[in-house]
């Protein structure tokens, strides 16, 4: 089956190398804590606070990085942007397991968001060359699947490191993050920038449909000119801050407020990871059907859900109501964002919407992390901060179905 720029088969090369660039990019590097936090709180005599404080660092490395990941590969290519940002991912991992206090673990982990920023937003923007409008989202979809890999992974591997490492079982983890991301980035050599054939038409050049053949420059200017693009922003502000304070202390909550063991709650972020591997393929396919806007508004009202459940309801039964939930739709809307970038300004521009956006993500996340660390210590609780991320979810519910429609082929078409 041809592809619309005329490669027959390669582009499911790029779609399992992009797939296992977010396993690395994301997976190891920003959810491999939830799992060692425990862990790495205990070895480094964290509170709460200073355990979000830890994340944010890795965030706000993420941040800054994610503007200009998307920037550096509309100018240079997202190939060459993705594999320093992954090496780069890899050593703040190995050095995240030589650290001694909260500083050192800071500045390591703020050096891994920097990679991560680098690697995860170009590959995401890398899709929409090689896969047009009506797969978009799927595509989207499959390659997000990589979160869901790593939480699988890490359910039953984790503990038992852990177990058998004793103290320093968290160094070990991730000593093993880091040489991991070192050999995808060698396997994200397989990359290739866009298919042959896409230079010559007038969206690749123009970096949107309709635009003149002979137009040589990026329109820059229509990213952040877009309502839009600003609306959607809101949008993934409530997704960065909601979902992160979930994540980052599902583990920790599991077994502070629920009794759970680390092999326990472990099985449970694994079963969520089991319920996740679909996601985002499911999700981007629905929103190639009904429009990104209708998928978005259901996705976050799930989201308020899932976290509801485990703030409200701190019961085995509530908690895996809640993992499954959140499974269901885990990585859905970054797969939506990045196929509504290539709706709305075409596969030239779209790494560059898209690392606008996830300047939105990463302002949320950000913040989330230590705002849910010092709600938890004031509390002398894990359950209130996640009953403040289910009203973020619901006010990003709100945000999304305020989306008004941009045209038949929008990235918010009703």
């Amino acid at each position: 089956m041809a592809t619309n720029h005329g490669q027959p088969s390669y582009r499911w090369v790029i779609l399992a190398t992009a797939t296992l660039v977010v396993f690395a990019s994301l997976g190891l590097a920003r959810f491999g804590y939830t799992v060692v936090l425990p862990a790495m709180q205990t070895g480094l005599g964290m509170s709460n606070t200073q355990a979000g404080v830890l994340a944010t660092a890795n965030l706000a490395g993420y941040l800054a990085l994610s503007a200009l990941g998307g920037a550096l590969a509309s100018r240079f290519g997202p190939r060459t942007v993705i594999i320093l940002g992954l090496v780069v991912a890899g050593v703040g991992m190995l050095l995240t397991g030589l650290a001694q206090g909260l500083m050192g673990a800071a500045a390591w982990r703020g050096l891994t968001g920097v990679g991560s920023g680098a690697s995860n937003v170009p590959v995401m923007g890398l899709l929409a060359a090689w896969f047009g409008a009506r797969r978009r989202g799927l595509a989207s979809g499959v390659a997000v699947a990589g979160s869901s890999v790593a939480l699988i992974a890490f359910g039953p591997t984790v503990p038992r490191i852990l177990g058998h490492y004793g103290e320093t079982g968290w160094r070990v983890c991730w000593f093993g993050f880091g040489a991991v991301a070192l050999v995808v980035a060698g396997l994200a050599l397989l990359l290739r920038n866009r298919p042959p054939g896409l230079e010559p038409t007038p969206e690749s050049i123009a970096g949107g449909p309709g635009g003149p053949p002979h137009a040589q420059a990026l329109q820059w200017g229509a990213v952040y000119r877009s309502a839009t693009v600003w609306h959607l922003g809101v949008v993934y502000v409530a997704f960065g801050f909601s979902y992160i304070i979930y994540l980052t202390f599902f583990v920790k909550c599991l077994i502070a407020e629920g009794g759970y063991t680390q092999q326990a709650a472990g099985r449970l972020f694994m079963t969520m990871g089991w319920c996740s591997l679909l996601c985002g393929l499911i999700w981007g396919t629905v929103s190639d059907v009904i429009g990104r806007k209708g998928a978005l508004v259901i996705v976050c009202l799930l989201h308020a859900v899932a976290f509801g459940l485990f703030g409200l309801w701190p019961t085995p039964v509530g908690f895996t109501l809640s993992a499954v939930l959140f499974g269901l739709s885990a990585w859905s809307i970054p797969a939506i964002m990045a196929a509504a970038c290539g709706d709305l300004l075409g596969p030239r521009l779209a790494p560059a919407a898209l690392g606008f956006l996830t300047v939105f993500l990463g302002v949320g996340q950000a913040v989330g992390p230590t705002v849910a660390g010092a709600t938890a210590d004031a509390a002398h609780s894990l359950l209130p901060p996640m009953v403040l991320a289910a009203g973020v979810a619901m006010l990003g519910a709100l945000a999304a179905a305020l989306l008004r429609p941009v045209g038949d082929g929008g990235a918010v078409r009703s």
